[in-house]
């Protein structure tokens, strides 16, 4: 590994710059399914569109992901661009981000409830309430 310079020292380890170079020009997509993660090879301007994606976050779920973003991955997928990191090697490649692909939650239907107050009560309080509105009416007049 080359020495990389930081002011009149030198480091030993690369800087973030380096890092986003490997990213770019070596960075695979780890998808997550269910029995364990996939890696995907994107082309060089995918790589780009990718790293602008997962700047801030190394993990997101694929809703939070935009549409093109969704399509990107899904398209990677279709096309079987996987990437084995089994083989000697592949384990230095940088992972760019991870996808995380999650099965949509189905709502639970709750049956109709009844409201809590009856139409029967609701009938018997405005009969109540008209005689006294009339009788305030009568002493008014």
């Amino acid at each position: 590994m080359a020495r990389f310079r930081s002011g009149a020292e030198w480091a030993p380890f690369p800087s973030r710059v380096d890092m986003w170079i490997e990213k770019l020009t070596d960075g695979v997509v780890a998808v997550d399914t269910p029995i364990g993660p996939r890696y995907v090879q994107p082309n060089f301007v995918q790589r780009a569109y990718l790293m602008w994606t997962f700047r801030n976050f190394f993990s997101l779920p694929q809703q939070v992901l935009r549409p093109s973003e969704r399509r990107l991955i899904d398209r990677l997928w279709t096309e079987n661009r996987f990437v084995s990191l089994s083989v000697a090697g592949a384990h230095d490649r940088p992972v760019i981000g991870r996808v995380e692909r999650r099965a949509p939650v189905q709502a639970e239907v709750l049956p109709f409830r009844k409201p809590a107050i009856r139409e029967s009560m609701i009938r018997e309080s405005m009969s109540a309430s008209q005689p006294a509105e009339q009788s305030r009416e009568a002493a008014s007049a």
